[in-house]
């Protein structure tokens, strides 16, 4: 599962012991060569499948990691794009990167479930984080999320439907989530990750509530299960531009025309 360049078994076992911020403090310099960065191919499916409702002015990368969001953003955004994330060590990993070409790239360094903006983005997109978030969160990131976007703004990601209980898969998950329930139990401070408690239906729910309009969009790179439901939906929430209700929002135009910028980090 890791390359050489990973890290060692000492090392994730240190990081399960710690908290989820010096946790990722800790695995920030070896991060992209383990398989938790999101692959290149999702990646570049989900800014092909958003290329349609823009150009963006402003994108942010919530819980930006290393910053491989960040450059996904850059292909969309012609104005500026900002990662946040709440693991210095991460962030200084992404500082250290080549910036992507075009838009201006800014780090900030906060909590998603208190983020310090306000109507300041076009496109919100986060890859990979919401195991970190338990279900009772979710309708409180999800407000900070609609406060950052810009009326007719979008927050994109993607969701992998779950294995069946009939996988391995299924159950490896399953005796992880066991695994890091135990763990938390008898050690503090705790280590949230949970990979199956992020449910699509309770997300829209969520989200709905939050004041988005909802869609799924399959991305057809990734095929169809056995039963021809999609392996990797994108979930697309748009909040209503000025005037209009969450449930009169379609697909609308990703870009903004307020003037609120972001802040640099």
């Amino acid at each position: 599962m890791f390359s050489p360049e990973g890290p060692t078994l000492r090392e994730l076992a240190v990081q399960a012991l710690s908290s989820v911020e010096h946790g990722y403090d800790l695995l920030a310099p070896k991060f992209d060569h383990t398989p938790f960065r999101t692959p290149d191919s999702v990646l570049e499916a989900v800014a092909s499948a958003l290329e349609d409702s823009g150009p963006y002015d402003d994108g942010l990368d919530l819980c930006c990691g290393t910053g491989a969001g960040v450059e996904v953003l850059a292909t969309l955004c012609r104005a500026g794009v900002t990662g946040v994330d709440f693991s210095a060590g991460m962030l200084d990993v992404a500082r250290a990167r080549t910036p992507p070409p075009g838009p201006r790239v800014s780090w900030v360094r906060a909590d998603a479930r208190a983020l310090p903006f306000t109507a300041a983005f076009d496109l919100v997109v986060s890859f990979g984080a919401f195991g970190h978030f338990l279900p009772r969160e979710l309708p409180g990131l999800f407000a900070r999320v609609h406060g950052a976007l810009r009326p007719g703004g979008r927050f994109a990601f993607p969701v992998l439907a779950p294995p069946r209980p009939s996988s391995p898969a299924f159950w490896m998950l399953l005796g992880f989530d066991a695994a890091m329930r135990v763990r938390n139990a008898v050690w503090r401070p705790p280590f949230v990750m949970y990979y199956r408690a992020f449910r699509l239906g309770e997300v829209r729910r969520a989200l709905e509530a939050a004041g988005f309009s909802v869609t799924l969009r399959a991305l057809p790179e990734f095929g169809a299960r056995g039963d021809g439901s999609p392996r990797v939906r994108l979930v697309e929430a748009v909040r209503a531009a000025d005037g209009e209700g969450a449930a009169g929002v379609g697909s609308g135009a990703g870009s903004g025309s307020a003037a609120v910028r972001p802040p640099g980090a």
